[in-house]
């Protein structure tokens, strides 16, 4: 079924005690944390979606759950002189998280092709290339066993322009504002409808995220990564020879 985002605009709250919930998840987490150490699982989460969804509040969430140690965030941003001169997939391939670790995406591969098609400058050919390549990749992750996580997390107009209002109005908040470029939104949408088309495959689903309510969007964002880690790690912990002893580590 094809997705459509004027579907995620209804922000209707948590149907129940949101903290309560919240913090049920959190310990959630925190133990399938350490099934993924454990049976040294790789896991990819990406974080993608409008400035103004609340999606760093929800990687502060996720944060909060994992091993510091087994967890790396990855901020997308402008590519450098030198990121230029290589192919544009490689700043990833170079990021993957490694066996029992966490890579968090706040923003990803999707970023350039999608600022590139609004702003006018990937013709069709490099568009349809992009996304070939992208579906490529993911299914090389899941081949080689890492779990990925994709999530979207859409906003109405109405609530963007007065998050992001809050922030300006804000003198610790109105700096962040810089980096965001901004691009026309019907020309994002249209673009992102046509993202979701083409990479919203089988092995690697989307997920969107109605984030016009910033609490329910945490709670409904941490179930999916949730609910992914408990479907696919094993239930019982892995065997280990009893003759080798850990070595402990302060800490």
């Amino acid at each position: 079924m094809a997705i459509s985002l004027t579907q995620y605009e209804q922000g209707k709250p948590f149907p129940g005690d949101a903290p309560a919930a919240l913090a049920a998840l959190q310990g959630r987490l925190v133990h399938l944390s350490q099934a993924q150490i454990a049976h040294q699982q790789r896991l990819i989460v990406l974080l993608e979606g409008w400035d103004g969804s609340g999606r760093k509040a929800i990687l502060r969430q996720l944060l909060g759950a994992l091993d510091p140690c087994q967890a790396a965030v990855h901020c997308a941003t402008a590519p450098s002189f030198a990121e230029e001169e290589r192919h544009w997939l490689t700043p990833f391939w170079t990021r993957l998280p490694r066996a029992a670790e966490t890579a968090l995406y706040y923003g990803s591969w999707y970023r350039r092709p999608i600022e590139q098609r609004a702003l006018g400058t990937m013709d069709d050919a490099l568009w349809g290339r992009a996304f070939d390549e992208i579906n490529e990749f993911e299914a090389q992750q899941l081949d080689s066993g890492t779990l990925l996580v994709k999530l979207f997390f859409h906003v109405s107009e109405a609530v963007r322009e007065r998050r992001l209002r809050a922030r300006a109005a804000d003198p610790w908040l109105r700096d962040s504002l810089a980096t965001a470029r901004e691009l026309d939104r019907e020309r994002v949408i249209t673009a992102l409808h046509k993202m979701f088309a083409a990479t919203d495959t089988r092995w690697a689903p989307w997920t969107v995220i109605d984030a016009n309510d910033e609490t329910a969007a945490q709670i409904a964002a941490l179930s999916k990564v949730a609910d992914l880690l408990e479907k696919k790690l094993p239930k019982q912990p892995p065997q280990r020879d009893e003759k080798v002893v850990p070595i402990s580590r302060a800490g």
